[in-house]
């Protein structure tokens, strides 16, 4: 009976918000359901500008980049706007971020700026959050223990693509959720192994 009332509950907060509730106990657990929830429902990947709405801004949830897991996963998991958070920070600390180097930007842009990894990098980094960075070519699979669910790993494809995805389990066999293209889906680490690893990342801080 206890366990009906729990499951009621959680379905009434999941109605109400018409986002999932989750259970986790942890803020790493939450991130990592919260990254799970997305299998089967972001079947397709759209790196296209769109025009967002501001906050809480999103593309179609069937479609999306690498970047929306971690994003939606922060706002269906924590309660937290990557797309508010990275924007406040830029326009507080513009040049911090590769915007105008790599992208050629000239003022922080909320459509595009917290869907790109780079700047992902950058925030979490000024917020506290960087545990590692790869300092030399590294394995993309030998990232330094220890790694906890909800950690957020960056990656370099092929040597030159930012990738980011979300540990959902760790352990012997650590795994990973992430859309490398073909909407999100779940890969061993090991599997990341031919490319070269960037950065780990524990997000949010035991501040939030």
């Amino acid at each position: 009976m206890q366990r009906r009332s729990v499951l009621g509950g959680l379905a009434a907060v999941w109605i109400a918000s018409g986002r999932p509730a989750f259970a986790a106990s942890t803020k790493g657990q939450k991130l990592g359901e919260a990254a799970r929830a997305q299998l089967g429902v972001t079947t397709g990947y759209d790196p296209n500008y769109t025009k967002l709405s501001y906050p809480g801004g999103d593309v179609p949830r069937s479609t999306g980049v690498c970047a929306d897991v971690v994003i939606r996963a922060a706002r269906d998991g924590l309660g937290l706007d990557l797309q508010k958070l990275v924007h406040e920070d830029m326009v507080r600390a513009f040049n911090a971020y590769p915007a105008r180097r790599v992208w050629n930007s000239r003022e922080p842009d909320t459509n595009i700026d917290h869907r790109r990894v780079l700047n992902l990098e950058t925030y979490w980094t000024r917020v506290g959050a960087r545990l590692w960075a790869a300092n030399a070519p590294t394995p993309g699979d030998a990232y330094p223990e220890p790694i906890e669910e909800g950690d957020i790993l960056t990656w370099l494809l092929d040597a030159r693509l930012p990738h980011v995805g979300i540990v959902v389990s760790a352990g012997r066999q650590t795994r990973v959720v992430h859309n490398i293209g073909r909407g999100v889906e779940e890969s061993p680490l090991a599997a990341f192994a031919p490319h070269r690893a960037a950065g780990h990342y524990r997000w949010p801080s035991a501040s939030y």
